[in-house]
């Protein structure tokens, strides 16, 4: 059973008390919980093979309206949050460098329905396994604010002078602007990278440089649903691949964040009027 499965079923039972309210939020906690995975993912720092190095704390930042329905219940709902970004990174094999917390935040920019996610690495006095807490150290020296990559532990190997290539320190910013995220990785030598999406467990795939979704039959995709323009969005797939508005009435929305313009990644969620796509690639 899949992580995000485990934490909606742990949920489901605080639906009918305390969390009545929380899901008549435009935001649902589900999305929020597949972004930490996301940025966790989009931040993990290799230290050594046997190694690799994510952030503990988050900050989510939620619409006002979002917030208000949302902050009586934050400790709880960052409890949920905290364990479910533990169980994750147990499964990923991924290491913390001290407790996780989750905290929410207002952000006067947000609409309602839209968030963000910031992370940063805090490190503990030593080194912590994969969902192992304590007390957060101060950062070493150079390094103010416990942010970036986290500092070594005694007796540890030292951390990396700089990042992986095509990697990126850990820090409060996500999601970046398009032309600042990382790209995925080229495809291996003489392989072919496959694309599709996917909407309500159908798959669409991409055989062609751009896809157009939209309303009207003349669309690559069509998509019935009357929140969509006739020709709503273009899918441009290549190295990174990107999506594009195209003058819709309502826009699109990124992987949580409202956008004209984003990089794709393998598992970008799009919300075109109330309905998703999950835009993915592979190898092969």
């Amino acid at each position: 059973m899949g992580v995000l499965k485990k934490f909606e079923q742990r949920l489901e039972g605080l639906v009918n008390g305390t969390f009545a309210k929380v899901f008549k939020s435009e935001v649902q906690p589900v999305e929020i919980a597949g972004a930490l995975q996301r940025e966790c993912d989009n931040n993990a720092t290799i230290w050594n093979r046997d190694r690799t190095v994510v952030p503990n704390d988050f900050i989510v930042e939620l619409s006002t309206p979002d917030f208000e329905r949302l902050s009586p219940y934050s400790g709880q709902l960052g409890d949920e949050l905290a364990g479910m970004v533990r169980d994750y990174a147990k499964q990923q094999r991924y290491t913390f460098m001290g407790p996780i917390k989750v905290h929410l935040e207002k952000a006067e920019d947000l609409d309602t329905g839209l968030y963000r996610v910031r992370s940063r690495t805090l490190a503990s006095s030593a080194s912590q396994a994969p969902g192992a807490a304590g007390p957060a150290g101060a950062p070493p020296a150079g390094r103010p604010g416990g942010y970036g990559y986290p500092p070594a532990a005694a007796g540890a190997p030292p951390m990396p002078a700089a990042p992986p290539p095509g990697g990126r320190p850990g820090g409060y910013g996500y999601p970046q602007p398009a032309g600042g995220q990382r790209p995925p990785a080229a495809p291996a030598p003489g392989g072919r990278t496959r694309y599709w999406i996917e909407i309500n467990g159908t798959r669409h795939q991409i055989s062609r440089a751009t896809l157009v979704m939209g309303r009207s039959t003349d669309a690559d995709v069509r998509i019935d649903d009357p929140g969509v323009s006739r020709r709503h969005c273009e899918i441009r797939t290549g190295t990174p691949s990107t999506i594009q508005d195209l003058g819709s009435t309502n826009g699109i929305v990124v992987d949580g964040q409202h956008t004209t313009r984003a990089t794709l990644r393998d598992g970008s969620r799009i919300v075109v009027g109330s309905t998703t796509v999950i835009y993915r690639q592979a190898e092969g």
